[in-house]
């Protein structure tokens, strides 16, 4: 499992700085992993619902995994 900024999680686990809304509760603070601010959201990213831009996240992971 890579190692990123000191974080190793696998993909498609939850991350656990997500809250019950999954938004970030460190957002904008400074021990908020670089890895997690340099993802800068888009239209395709996004999409038209959570359920889109979900399902992109999941291909991005398989896509970059080792």
């Amino acid at each position: 499992m890579p190692v990123i900024d000191g974080i190793s999680k696998p993909a498609g686990v939850r991350c656990i700085q997500l809250d019950e809304q999954d938004r970030c509760k460190i957002f904008g603070r400074p021990e908020r992993p670089a890895v997690c601010s340099s993802l800068q959201p888009s239209e395709i990213m996004c999409g038209e619902s959570r359920e889109q831009a979900m399902r992109w996240l999941g291909w991005m992971e398989d896509q970059t995994a080792p």
